[in-house]
């Protein structure tokens, strides 16, 4: 196997692994919009602020992987109660571009709010798993990438089961299908609206960890492109359906990878929004034929 081969194989596993982490990202964001009905501007804030909780945990309390990862996934769940209780609880009959341009408002906030606090500058996040590399034939991958793509399948695992074995995921189902339906059965639509946001922020603290893993380093404005590539899978998967964001999440990562293989990293943006565009074009309800009316779960 020659050379370039190799290189594109390679090319292609680390876009598995970014992409696993898109996909994640494109779980919390359509559970979000399912059971809120409304796009999300401070998905990528909230997510940029949970990596931050997981550094200083594991800087300054205990260097251990699965202790920052959970301080990373209880920040997202404690911002996305504040998300919901200043931005979704007084406005859920609103018109809909009220919840939009608080959630921007809110995302402005975290993102200036971070600068001040943390710095402008890059914080690196180095050493957090063994610089192992296993080779498979002609492949090889790093523990880092194998700790990355571990940990985003149990998550979506972990999501999958409680929206289908619990109570609270068929009460998500229900509203995220028809909030007036939900509520004459008997369920606290509101109360089930804030456990969704908050389980779809607590995802993305758990990506914001993943992230910063991936990169080995965490700054203020690792939200702002992370916000477009979940609502770009989201988008793909036709904004609710969880199972399809999660494969436009896969796909973003691995043409976007491959992509910049055979021209340069400054084109990656054009290269995931180029594919939105064609798929778009093809499919205007994205990979599916859910246009809203569910989870998809």
């Amino acid at each position: 196997m020659n050379a370039d081969t190799v290189y594109y194989i390679s090319q292609l596993v680390n876009g598995l692994c970014q992409g696993a982490v898109f996909a994640l990202l494109a779980v919390g964001y359509s559970t979000i919009n399912g059971v809120v009905g409304m796009v999300s501007f401070s998905y990528g804030d909230v997510m940029m602020v949970s990596a931050y909780a997981a550094f200083y945990v594991y800087t300054g309390i205990t260097a251990n992987f699965i202790v920052s990862a959970l301080a990373a996934v209880a920040a997202g769940f404690i911002i996305g109660f504040l998300v919901y209780k200043i931005c979704y609880e007084r406005f859920l009959n609103a018109p809909r571009f009220i919840i939009m341009v608080c959630t921007l408002g809110f995302s402005t906030l975290l993102s200036n709010l971070a600068q001040l606090i943390f710095g402008r500058q890059a914080k690196p996040f180095l050493n957090v798993v063994p610089g192992n590399t296993f080779t498979f034939g002609p492949v090889s991958i790093r523990t880092t990438q194998i700790l990355i793509m571990g940990t985003a399948v149990i998550f979506a695992i972990l999501l999958t089961l409680i929206v289908k074995k619990t109570k609270l995921g068929v009460s998500l189902r229900a509203v995220s299908q028809n909030k007036e339906a939900a509520y004459l059965m008997g369920i606290n639509v509101k109360q089930t609206i804030m456990l969704g946001s908050c389980i779809g922020y607590a995802v993305s603290g758990a990506c914001g960890i993943l992230l910063a893993v991936y990169y080995q380093s965490v700054n203020t404005t690792m939200g702002s492109s992370v916000t477009l590539k979940a609502f770009t899978s989201s988008v793909l998967g036709g904004l609710t359906d969880v199972r399809l964001s999660a494969l436009g999440g896969i796909c973003i990562g691995v043409i976007e990878n491959l992509g910049i293989a055979v021209s340069s990293s400054s084109f990656r943006d054009i290269f995931t929004f180029a594919f939105l565009i064609i798929v778009l074009l093809i499919r205007p309800r994205g990979f599916g034929k859910n246009t809203g009316g569910g989870m998809g779960l």
